[in-house]
């Protein structure tokens, strides 16, 4: 998991850790990082300016081909967690993000990195990502 400096879009996202999300100690169990990470991916598209929604339309999945976290120090009942996501690397037919779980009192978390794969919908076979995609996250000067 390498966290640089270097990104093409970045979007931060709020949550409020649920008492459903807690263990019998009151940490946020480790499975819903996942979630949380998945909730900042999608929101990081959709302030980039194209939501998973519009891309299954125009026949496009993403499914998640690798999944990498860290764990710092755990989140606790009602915490309130920023997500930062950072679209990282666009190459080929691949997306790669990268994320940081701050807590209220901005110390680090959780760091994690996705790579997700652009599918054609109707093949399920890894395709080139939509031009339109490619336009936001690499814009013209």
């Amino acid at each position: 998991m390498t966290q640089n400096n270097n990104y093409l879009h970045s979007a931060d996202i709020e949550i409020r850790v649920r008492y459903s999300e807690t263990d019998q100690m009151g940490y946020c169990y480790y499975g819903n990082y996942a979630q949380y990470f998945e909730v900042g991916r999608v929101e990081a598209l959709r302030n980039l300016g194209m939501s998973y929604k519009e891309l299954e339309e125009k026949g496009f999945m993403l499914p998640v081909s690798s999944f990498s976290v860290k764990y710092i120090a755990p989140a606790y009942y009602d915490d309130l967690l920023t997500i930062t996501t950072r679209i990282v690397n666009l190459k080929g037919v691949r997306l790669y993000f990268e994320y940081d779980i701050k807590n209220e009192k901005g110390e680090l978390i959780s760091t994690a990195d996705t790579t997700l794969v652009f599918v054609d919908k109707s093949t399920m076979k890894p395709t080139t990502p939509p031009e339109h995609f490619v336009a936001l996250i690499f814009p013209k000067k």
